[in-house]
């Protein structure tokens, strides 16, 4: 018996990549998988893999995540939302991006884990709790120049689970933000691959990453911005405190999370 079994997954980009390698370590741990993916045939040969269920979908068209709820529901509903499609522009001069690489990168990146979150929460909070896990990058926490549209919607992403998850935890909801670096994944294309083989660098395994993402399924943390960087064990990021005021008298009206230095520590979902 897997720690999953009896579990319904969706994992979004499920195709290939990190969300493929996510839908198989799901998978061996005895969970069904709702695989989401534009590659519809990818999706389906993922399916022919794994078991399950594949849906074409285009998770930033908002329409989209009814029929990737009505596909799960038939398996017995929503235990865990891996929320992980995204893409990149490659273009790093902000002068050269065109209206339809900005309208893209939005829909898929961010549009794609608040439409999916919104639309998962009330199907995990019918099961008892669940988990929500979001592919961010190493990107949502540092400044990468390299494609500044990317990191933009990465910060997002880390923005919104923090700022979501205590809200979610009284629902027995865990959400965390997946936070790797380089991944040898679709999204490295051909030049900047060779260029990284050039200068010996090494890409992270998309398994290894899935590893992080059971780990936050499993675990009881939540509001995470989990690092995942090669050669070493996942590790939440930890946040600097913001400068205070200094106002007499006002520290005591000031939300407490705008002066915390991690995300809220949860006990471990229902069921």
């Amino acid at each position: 018996m897997g720690a999953l079994e009896g579990k319904i997954a969706i994992v979004t980009g499920g195709a290939s990549g990190i969300g493929l390698a996510s839908s198989r370590r799901l998978s061996a741990e005895g969970a069904t998988v709702v695989v989401v993916d534009a590659n519809g045939a990818g999706a389906q040969k993922a399916v022919s893999e794994l078991g399950g269920v594949a849906v074409q979908a285009d998770v930033g068209n908002v329409d989209d995540w009814s029929r990737i709820l009505d596909a799960a529901r038939p398996l017995g509903g929503v235990d865990i939302a891996f929320l992980n499609a995204g893409v990149t522009t490659g273009e790093e001069d902000i002068t050269k991006v065109t209206d339809e690489q900005y309208r893209r990168i939005m829909a898929v990146n961010v549009d794609g884990i608040v439409f999916g979150t919104r639309a998962v929460v009330p199907e995990l909070v019918a099961r008892g709790g669940g988990a929500v896990v979001a592919t961010s990058s190493l990107a949502g926490i540092v400044a990468f120049s390299g494609d500044p549209m990317y990191t933009l919607t990465k910060h997002a992403v880390v923005g919104f689970v923090r700022s979501v998850a205590p809200r979610l935890i009284e629902q027995h909801i865990t959400i965390n933000a997946i936070c790797p670096g380089l991944v040898d994944t679709p999204l490295i294309d051909g030049q900047i691959r060779d260029s990284l083989a050039g200068v010996g660098f090494p890409l992270i395994a998309p398994e290894d990453v899935a590893e992080a993402v059971l780990g936050c399924v499993l675990g009881s943390e939540t509001g995470q911005a989990m690092v995942v960087q090669l050669g070493r064990e996942a590790v939440a990021y930890r946040f600097g405190r913001p400068p205070g005021p200094r106002a007499p008298g006002v520290e005591g009206r000031i939300p407490p999370e705008w002066l915390a230095d991690t995300g809220p520590a949860a006990p471990k979902p229902a069921g």
